[in-house]
């Protein structure tokens, strides 16, 4: 596409520097060339600001809808405002977390999980918190 674009530049170029004043007034005039060259940079614009900035944060919003809809009780998980907790329970759009030593109860809106745990425990005796 733009080495179409550089011919039609190239020859217009060429016939103005010719010296045939009808030929190169015919081309200067031509509002095709002229649109072309005005709205090519915005959509080159465009589509750099679409690979670079509107899909991967498309793609990172499909991957957080896709974790908080997949939550279920047992799961760790790590809140937006940085506690850690186990999911206890889970209603519409609140989630019960037992957060600490003495699995203190809290409650929270679900879109507030930032991530969830990987957990491995090795043992019984081993403890989440």
């Amino acid at each position: 596409m733009f080495e179409f674009i550089w011919g039609i530049a190239s020859a217009v170029a060429e016939q103005a520097a010719s010296g045939d004043a009808a030929a190169a007034a015919e081309a200067e005039v031509n509002p095709v060339v002229s649109l072309l060259f005005t709205f090519a940079p915005l959509v080159l614009i465009f589509v750099i600001f679409w690979f670079m900035m509107i899909r991967p944060q498309r793609k990172k919003d499909k991957q957080v809808k896709e974790m908080l809809n997949n939550l279920k009780a047992g799961d760790r998980v790590c809140t937006i405002g940085g506690i850690y907790g186990t999911i206890t329970g889970i209603k519409d759009d609140t989630v019960t977390l037992a957060v600490g030593r003495e699995n203190t109860s809290m409650v929270i809106a679900r879109w507030g999980i930032r991530s969830v745990e990987e957990v491995t425990i090795e043992n019984d005796a081993q403890e989440l918190n």
